[in-house]
């Protein structure tokens, strides 16, 4: 089968299993709210390679990493930590993973880059500049 053209721009990404399994059930649930956002979230996990935490370097996005990263279209540098929803608070540097941009950064390592969209549909690209694993 031949990769299309947005298929073959993908970086590969890992997830942890069970995070996976997790954000797959959290975004079902959610899903009635935004279902193209919802769908891309989705569309993410579908195309991980899916792994045991033991497996996942420590360069790899997960849940819990504190990632900087740069947005070429806005040329900013920032540092969150990627949360679930409850535990989302920007002011305080925590994004959830339910944000636009949160969804494009889980799975990726040092490096890597994407194009995502944000809320509005603008399409922006990411760069992982450093990612910190939680202790």
């Amino acid at each position: 089968m031949t990769k299309t053209k947005s298929e073959a721009a993908m970086p590969h990404i890992r997830m942890i299993d069970s995070e996976a399994d997790a954000l797959t059930e959290l975004t079902l649930q959610q899903q009635r709210d935004s279902v193209r956002f919802y769908e891309l979230l989705l569309d993410e996990i579908d195309r991980a390679a899916i792994c045991e935490r033991t497996d996942i370097p420590s360069d790899v996005v997960t849940m819990g990493s504190s990632v900087t990263f740069f947005d070429e279209k806005s040329g900013a540098e920032r540092t969150v930590r990627l949360v679930y929803p409850a535990e989302a608070d920007i002011s305080a540097g925590r994004m959830s993973i339910l944000t636009p941009i949160g969804a494009g950064l889980i799975g990726l390592s040092v490096g890597q880059s994407i194009n995502w969209p944000d809320r509005g549909g603008i399409e922006h690209r990411l760069t992982i500049v450093a990612v910190e694993q939680p202790v």
